[in-house]
Parts: structure tokens; sequence; C-alpha cells
């Protein structure tokens, strides 16, 4: 499966095109095709067949116009790329609960489950190399809502960045695993039961042997685990991790006399667990309310 990669195209035109800034088709007659429209339908037909499925001719039929027209609302598939997913990462604050209110951990979960939420929707997402994201509106947003989350704990602002980075990359490799085994039936014709049955014979004799005890010992639910187990598992070990962390910092900070003030512990971002209310109250900061919906209109959080 060929990896695409955001911001390969024409950066300046991407960029006007994401932030509206592109005025050479505001005069006249309201044009009956949009750059919304054709971008609409870029991720219809990705979502439906794959991003390689994505073409201005294929698109150019899915709209009913000539393939040329749309080179005037949009140079090439590069910089279509970067609106795609920037209108999938698309956050809207509208209904979306307040941050400062849900506390950390609940945003983080939000955050999370926004992410994991977006590549079952659109699974080409992972097949895109996003290592340089165009900023756009939609990326911005999700980015800013997650910050606020986080906003008066008691850190430095690289390990902020570096707690969505740590969850982001998660979420995605996860979803990447959860995505490939979806896709390796299609992908070889062969199903799972019988890539397996396959193995089955080799693999008896081999753990017979008494050379992989450990392995032989497992039981064979060890490798059943449902894909949404293992995410909701590896995600409460993440966040513990955090939590300790943060509380860690919390203490250095309160042991050296920072008290609630330095830039870090007066604002809400409780520890998310309800046995350490009072003391996260104490501290300045509010505690949980439970995970609600994605951090996106569309499921995403910040990329």
């Amino acid at each position: 499966m060929t990896t695409e990669h955001s911001g390969s195209g024409d950066l300046s035109r991407s960029l006007e095109l994401l932030w509206g800034r592109d005025e050479r088709r505001t005069r006249g007659p309201k044009p009956a095709l949009t750059l919304d429209r054709i971008v609409t339908a870029a991720v219809a037909v990705a979502d439906a067949e794959g991003l390689a499925a994505v073409s201005m001719r294929r698109l150019a039929g899915e709209l009913g116009v000539g393939a040329m027209s749309l080179y005037r609302y949009v140079p090439g598939k590069a910089e279509l790329l970067d609106l795609m997913l920037d209108k999938v990462n698309g956050f809207d604050r509208e209904g979306a609960e307040d941050p400062a209110l849900l506390g950390w951990r609940s945003t983080l979960e939000r955050v999370a489950r926004g992410i994991w939420e977006l590549y079952g929707r659109h699974p080409w997402l992972v097949h895109v190399d996003q290592a340089r994201p165009l900023l756009g509106p939609g990326a911005l947003a999700g980015l800013e809502y997650a910050l606020e989350g986080l906003d008066g704990l008691p850190l430095a602002d690289p390990e902020r960045i570096s707690l969505l980075v740590v969850i982001d990359g998660y979420v995605t490799g996860t979803a990447r695993s959860r995505v490939n085994a979806d896709l390796a039936e299609q992908r070889t014709g062969i199903s799972d039961e019988e890539f397996w049955t396959a193995q089955a014979p080799i693999l008896e004799r081999v753990m017979a042997t008494g050379a992989y005890p450990k392995l032989a010992a497992l039981g064979m639910e060890a490798f059943s685990t449902p894909w949404e187990e293992v995410f909701e598992f590896g995600l409460r070990q993440l966040l513990d991790g955090m939590e300790t962390f943060i509380e860690r910092r919390r203490r250095e900070r309160e042991g050296a006399g920072g008290g609630a003030g330095n830039g870090g512990g007066g604002g809400p971002g409780g520890s998310g667990d309800d046995s350490r209310a009072e003391d996260s109250h104490a501290d300045g900061g509010s505690t949980d309310s439970a995970s609600a919906d994605s951090a996106s209109a569309d499921g995403g959080g910040p990329r």
C-alpha cells in the first residue's frame, strides 16, 4: 500500500485554500462547483475505495464536471490531500463539553477515542504520513481544545505537547494495526482462519520441542482480544502513567514552594481520580468528569 505524505504539494497554495485566502473565484456569479464539494467527494471516494482511488478524473466523474475544471479550484492531488486531512480532522466546538470542566484525563480520553473513531471511519488515514502536517483551521481547533484540557497542570510547554504526541502516537499505531488486520483478507484473498490454519501443523511441532515454553503455555484466548479492548487497555495504562508523572510534578512544585501559581497548578485539571478530588481542589484543580464524545465534529482530535 503506497504511503502518501501531507504537505507534499505547493505549501503556499494549500495554506491559501485551507484558510480561505484564495480570492480568485470570489468575483462574478456563485459557481455551481465549490472547493468544499470537491473535498467532500474526495473523502467519500477514499472512504469507500481507499486513497489510491482518488484522482481528478475520478472526482470529475463523481461531480459531473470536466476534469480540467477541477484545477480551477485545487492545483492537484497533493494539495487536495491536505484539504481532505483538515476536513476529516475538523473540530466543531458547538456542543463539545468545556475541557476546563472535564479535566486533563477526561480531555485526553476524549481526544484519544476521537482519533481512534476517526481511523475507523476513514481507514485510508493510516496510509498518510503526517510527520509534516499543514496546520489548517480543523487541526488547530482540535489542538487548541486539547491544550485547554491541560491548562493549569504543573507542566512546562514541551511536556504538554509531549503528552499529546504520545497519545496520538499510541492511537495511530494501534489503529494502523487494526486497519491492516481488517484489510488483510481483502488484500490477499486468504481469510484469517485459513491463514492461521496453514501455520498450525508446523507451529504445533515447534512448540512440542520445548524451545518456547512461555509461548506454548499460552491459551488460545491470549490472541483473541478484540481490537477495541486492546485499545482501551493500552489507553488506561498510558493515562495512569501520565497521572503518576503529573502528580510527581505537582509534588515537586509544592515542595519548592510553588503553590498554585507559577504558571501551572491554579487552573482546572485534576487527576481524574475521585478519591483525590479533595486534594485536587485544594491544589487549585477540578476533578475530571466522565469522558464524552470525540474531540472533533468528525471524531478526530488534534493531528
